[in-house]
């Protein structure tokens, strides 16, 4: 198992979910930018479960040498990988600040996934599964720099999966609502459609067996988002979200 952002609550959850079903993985590849975080959760899931994993160094920012990825091999690759930073009032013309949403939420983050994607392909199994947001689902004044990246990741998972169904390997949107993790813990999220990350886990484990296509990790999402993707245009640029 690959899991892409292995630091991020949602994925430590869903690893953990997968292991309490019962599935073992020959080794579990924790891809990260903080090495001394992720050991800890390395020698968590070692101790609880006995399952092996291996913390593998990777930051999105940078340039990377995919080849030396090579030798990791997998049968599901879990991406949670995100980064929110600055709002759109605060970092609209940072460029540091947008870089760093755009590169870790898409332009980086696709090179990588293709790598393995290439993989799943040639040996013709395997599943994707892909953290996207209701960010992406329209652009809101509030963030739509991250909402963007997030759109073209969406995108990304479509057509890949589009791609990859005629080659036997199957990909997976989650688009997640609010959600009570480390990213979002200087934003007040309303309690009723905040979801925790055990929660969450637990509904993409189980759309992950059932091989959903598109998952909203609270079906109320699903709701709010074809309401507000279908207010008019010139009604929604007055709108202050």
């Amino acid at each position: 198992m690959i899991v892409i952002g292995s630091n991020s609550d949602v994925a430590t959850a869903f690893v953990e979910k997968v292991l309490k079903e019962g599935n073992r993985f020959p080794i579990v590849y924790l891809f990260t930018s903080n090495i001394e975080k992720t050991a800890k959760l390395a020698q968590h899931i070692y101790t609880k479960y006995e399952q092996k994993c291996e913390i593998v160094h990777f930051d999105l920012t940078k340039e990377n040498d995919y080849t030396k990825l090579n030798y990791i091999d997998s049968e599901l690759l879990f991406c949670a990988a995100g980064y929110l930073g600055k709002n759109s009032e605060e970092g609209l013309y940072d460029d540091w600040n947008t870089k760093q949403i755009v590169e870790i939420n898409y332009s980086k983050l696709i090179g990588l996934i293709n790598h393995f994607a290439e993989k799943f392909e040639k040996k013709g199994s395997g599943t994707i599964i892909g953290l996207s947001s209701v960010a992406g689902e329209r652009g809101r004044q509030s963030n739509f720099i991250y909402g963007s990246a997030k759109a073209g990741f969406t995108v990304y998972l479509s057509g890949l999966r589009n791609y990859l169904f005629h080659k036997k390997v199957h990909v997976m949107t989650v688009i997640p609502g609010f959600m009570d993790t480390q990213m979002t813990a200087d934003i007040e999220t309303p309690k009723p459609l905040t979801a925790q990350p055990e929660q969450a886990a637990s509904i993409i484990y189980k759309a992950y067996t059932k091989k959903k296509n598109v998952v909203y990790v609270t079906f109320v999402w699903w709701g709010i988002m074809m309401i507000i993707r279908n207010i008019p245009e010139f009604v929604f640029k007055k709108l202050k979200m």
